[in-house]
């Protein structure tokens, strides 16, 4: 899918699949081409990743007919054109507390490459930008929109706020950082992890939006918010669905030729 194909499938309410990359060889995008996800989500807040391998990595994933989302470091806007500058379609902005943020990014991500006090004054609505170049702006960024992470209660609190500044595509619940935030780490099926949860879904399709969780854990439990109304579905990531299928066929190999019980162990790292 391209980027507007994003975009529009997410408000409209149809359903977008995608994993989180974080391998940077270049064998891999072939094979998660052959998956049939629609984009893909690349993390350059949590993993190593230089600006330089990072857009080859998104002008393959878009060569392919793969949509690259990247999370950058922090919530920035300059963060953000650095992104899309280097073939990024998506941005995923992590841990957004205030619509100020959204506003900023929004800005970037839909009207680069204006900047500062022109930027500032057209988001504020005290100074419009030219039609002849509201036209030229929107066809050069036609393909980009934005994503923002709710991972924190004061995120919550502003969701209303937050999701009323124009230029949201979608929320992702970052849910490793949001159980923390609530006082419940990693507890994922704790009641007040999922009371937040559906509320923020809630919210979030109301305004046709798109929502998502980030997810890794049991398909079931993924299944559960799609059907609540989550249109975004990250599911796992390439390290993680390596590291379960690895560790069982290992564990189912030790019993068949060792005969060693060893238990089933589905536990990963969140990312």
């Amino acid at each position: 899918m391209t980027g507007r194909e994003i975009r529009q499938a997410l408000h409209a309410g149809r359903t977008v699949y995608a994993t989180a990359v974080l391998s940077t060889s270049p064998l891999w995008p072939p094979f998660i081409q052959s998956t049939g996800v629609d984009f893909v989500f690349i993390d350059s807040e949590h993993t190593p990743i230089e600006r330089h391998t990072l857009s080859w990595i998104c002008q393959t994933y878009r060569a392919l007919g793969i949509a690259p989302m990247v999370r950058i470091p922090e919530p920035d806007p300059y963060r953000a054109c650095m992104a899309l500058d280097g073939g990024a379609c998506g941005v995923l902005a992590p841990y957004v507390e205030s619509p100020e943020q959204v506003r900023a990014l929004a800005g970037a991500v839909r009207w680069r490459p204006v900047k500062g006090r022109r930027l500032s004054a057209h988001l504020e609505g005290t100074a419009p930008l030219e039609p002849e170049l509201v036209d030229y702006l929107n066809e050069r960024n036609r393909d980009t929109f934005l994503v923002i992470n709710i991972e924190s209660v004061p995120a919550m609190e502003a969701l209303d706020d937050i999701l009323t500044t124009p230029g949201v595509d979608a929320v992702l619940i970052g849910p490793h950082d949001l159980s923390c935030s609530l006082g419940i780490a990693e507890q994922y099926r704790h009641p007040r992890f999922r009371e937040a949860v559906g509320e923020i879904c809630r919210k979030t399709r109301a305004r046709n939006i798109g929502f998502g969780v980030h997810y890794w854990l049991d398909l079931e439990s993924h299944l559960e918010w799609a059907r609540a109304g989550a249109n975004l579905v990250v599911r796992s990531s390439d390290l993680t669905a390596m590291t379960v299928t690895l560790r069982e066929e290992i564990r189912r190999l030790r019993e068949g030729i060792e005969g060693q019980a060893v238990p089933a162990d589905d536990s990963v790292e969140a990312v």
